[in-house]
């Protein structure tokens, strides 16, 4: 069992009780050097966020990742929905909320209102994050564990948990500085120490908060400091103290993660998935099969009415198909699910316009699988 100390603070290995569900993807990562460079599957650019309690954007992922279309989600979780039609790469990437040389000064780099979307990183993308209103709690005690997921094994300078002040309203007012209480701070914290998590990869890292005195709806905030590089994270976790009926009940995140996407097989040519009004695309693939494994070349063309700025493919492999490596687009995987984001020189498709990308697989695949398109 791993022991941390510091300002008050104790990290530890400690199971607790959680159930994932929704499951479809994980944004890990990586880069092709390009056209004509193979790149093997590294996690370099996987991440990570609060998962007891969930961070906003990983709860409205986990919450609606597989059905995120539903206009129940409107009445059901009404802030969740307005951050999914803002953007639904914000949920696809709920483990890259971060900012980059930040050189530890917090408050300069996230503005009052804005420490929800971390300074609003990576532009409006995450902005809804920051808006105050019915977000689903998870009930905890005055004493709780709140557990990260580091998923690439970043490790960490520190993490300083922070809760906001009793007389603080969630549901009207967007997050400040001054609404905070620093109760949390853990010493540096070595790569892959902490939990192994059921699947998925990374660590769980498990940190003791006690937060007397509070009552009802309030927001932890974490910042995570990761010692591989100069990256800091930021979330926003809502939960409820004491007596009254929390939004959203607490999880196990030691449960295994189910998963829920496209079938494998059919046609190589997918149904547009729907994004914004007016933005739609579509993939198609051909299979170049040499019995034990298979080069994959795909195009994903606009098939809407609007510009692309960012796309992503979900799909599920037929059993016994891995993927070996991959060019021009980065790649997660959790269980069956699978992922496929584009790099920097292909996020963009002009109306009419298609990119590609490819990868090579071992074992026997005759077809392509069914993609999911998701533009933005």
């Amino acid at each position: 069992m791993l022991h941390f100390k510091r300002f008050g603070a104790t990290l530890r290995s400690k199971p607790r009780r959680r159930s994932l569900r929704s499951l479809i993807v994980l944004v890990a990562a990586l880069f092709a050097a390009g056209a004509a460079a193979v790149v093997f599957i590294q996690p370099a650019s996987s991440h990570g966020t609060a998962i007891g309690p969930s961070s906003r954007h990983y709860g409205c992922w986990e919450r609606w990742g597989s059905d995120f279309q539903n206009p129940d989600m409107a009445q059901e979780d009404p802030m969740c929905w307005a951050a999914w039609q803002n953007d639904p790469n914000a949920m696809w990437n709920w483990n890259g909320l971060y900012r980059e040389q930040v050189g530890g000064n917090h408050q300069g780099a996230l503005p009052d209102n804005q420490l929800c979307s971390g300074g609003r990183t990576g532009g409006t993308r995450y902005a809804p994050l920051d808006n105050p209103g019915a977000w689903k709690t998870t009930k905890v005690n005055s004493n709780f564990t709140f557990t990260n997921w580091d998923q690439a094994n970043h490790g960490a300078d520190y993490y300083r948990i922070y809760v906001t002040k009793q007389g603080y309203n969630a549901q009207t007012d967007a997050l400040d500085w001054a609404d905070l209480e620093l109760l949390e701070e853990t010493p540096k914290i070595l790569p892959g120490e902490g939990r192994t998590p059921p699947s998925g990869g990374g660590t769980l890292v498990d940190i003791d908060v006690s937060a007397p005195g509070r009552t009802g709806h309030h927001i932890v905030f974490m910042i995570w400091q990761a010692s591989h590089f100069d990256q800091s994270f930021y979330s926003c976790s809502d939960v409820w103290f004491g007596e009254g009926q929390p939004t959203e009940q607490p999880t196990d995140p030691t449960s295994a993660p189910t998963s829920a996407g496209p079938t494998s097989g059919g046609p190589t040519e997918q149904p547009t998935t729907g994004g914004p009004a007016g933005i739609a695309c579509a993939a198609t693939a051909t299979v170049n099969s040499w019995g034990s494994g298979a080069t994959v070349t795909v195009k994903v063309a606009n098939t809407g009415t609007q510009a692309i700025h960012n796309w992503m493919l979900h799909w599920q492999w037929p059993s016994g198909v891995t993927l070996g490596n991959i060019w021009n687009a980065s790649h997660s995987t959790m269980g069956t699910s699978e992922m496929a984001a584009p790099v920097d020189w292909n996020k963009a498709i002009p109306i009419g316009g298609s990119v590609e990308f490819g990868f090579n697989v071992s074992g026997a695949l005759a077809s392509a699988p069914a993609f999911e398109c998701f533009p933005s």
